[in-house]
């Protein structure tokens, strides 16, 4: 029972200095709003009004068929030139994409005859240029495909393939974006506010008074880890609902609560790997620059930004052991796709080994730093 009230006691205590602390509140405060949004709003390799223009040439059905395809919001509505106007309205940088259709586009399509379509491209703007030329693309093999429906039939047993997208029916990049950000700010800044709270307690000097308390390295473990994953947690559920479903309009399909279990869990593996950086680095900046080094492969290799079955199947295998991957996995089922505990089980029970092995390895480590400190 006493062993409880330290526990509590301090965490406490921790939570008071953090909020005392400005700097880390403002960064709780950016980390959760103004960077996810800004992060789902902001994709660089998502079109979102993408200047456009066409030259018809042709006037045809198909050729305004085509023209009409493009609309917002990937695209502005496409605007009208001349074929002399093409190389100024690139020069000037008023268009990123310039379509020229030529004459009798349709009648030579119709005949089966070859014909090009000149698709003029402003490729200063590598991110829309890139993605923007595979949609345009898509968008007039289809308006043609579609057009020559009407003038021959199917032969018999032909297969149609209908595309329906699952789970996010328009590709809006934002869904995707600003729920991967609520993941990558969980780790984060877990791993930063214990980190930072052992840290800080050594540079002022009160880890000592701790020493010549009645309580254990544990206790004083414990204290700092469900501190600051109450924090994490809070600001995790304020971010889903205000942010995410209020200002970006994002859908939630799987239950909330479920989410935030398995962030206790991840919580649980963070913020022991936060104590133990603290107990390598010996001052602030030491602990900033080895929270790079950790954080770069976790985020980027644990399947959120591209997906694991892409990587080397041995980088694979190697990031089953980070709790990043369980996580990402766990989350994406569920607020994706809404699955339930019976499918996401095995991430949970990966999370709850993975994060008692870092704290008995953390609590180790933290026991020798603390006795060479006596």
């Amino acid at each position: 029972m006493q062993a409880l009230k330290n526990i509590i006691r301090l965490g406490v205590k921790e939570l008071w200095s953090l909020y005392r602390d400005p700097g880390m509140m403002i960064l709780i405060l950016y980390i959760f709003t103004f960077a996810i949004y800004s992060s789902a709003t902001a994709k660089p390799d998502t079109l979102h009004m993408a200047p456009i223009a066409v030259v018809d040439e042709d006037d045809s059905r198909l050729s305004q068929r085509i023209v009409s395809a493009f609309f917002p919001p990937k695209f502005e509505t496409p605007a009208k030139l001349s074929i002399n106007q093409i190389d100024r309205a690139l020069d000037s940088g008023h268009y990123t994409f310039v379509i020229n259709i030529p004459p009798n586009f349709q009648r030579d399509i119709l005949a089966g005859k070859k014909t090009e379509i000149q698709l003029n491209i402003d490729a200063t703007r590598m991110s829309q240029s890139f993605s923007g030329n595979n949609y345009i693309q898509q968008i007039i093999n289809q308006e043609v495909s579609e057009f020559l429906q009407g003038y021959r039939t199917n032969e018999a047993g032909q297969v149609a393939i209908v595309n329906r997208m699952r789970f996010n029916p328009n590709l809006e990049g934002s869904w995707f974006g600003a729920i991967m950000e609520i993941i990558n700010n969980v780790t984060m800044l877990s791993i930063m506010l214990t980190g930072a709270a052992l840290i800080r307690e050594r540079e002022h000097g009160t880890i000592e008074h701790l020493l010549v308390m009645p309580v254990t390295p544990a206790e004083i473990m414990i204290a700092k880890i469900w501190s600051m994953s109450l924090v994490v947690i809070v600001s995790t559920f304020l971010s889903l609902n205000l942010v995410v479903r209020g200002a970006l309009d994002v859908p939630i399909e799987g239950s909330t609560l479920l989410f935030l279990v398995g962030a206790l869990l991840h919580l649980f593996a963070t913020t022991s790997m936060g104590i133990f950086l603290a107990t390598i680095a010996r001052s602030m900046p030491q602990f900033g620059m080895l929270i790079v080094l950790v954080l770069l492969p976790l985020q980027i290799l644990s399947g959120g930004t591209t997906p694991r079955e892409s990587m080397p199947e041995i980088i694979q295998n190697i990031m089953l052991m980070a709790p990043t991957t369980h996580f990402v996995e766990l989350s994406q089922a569920i607020l994706y796709r809404a699955a339930g505990f019976d499918v996401v089980w095995p991430q949970f029970l990966a999370l709850f080994c993975i994060g008692n092995a870092l704290f008995i390895f953390s609590l180790m480590r933290f026991r020798k730093t603390i006795s060479q400190m006596a």
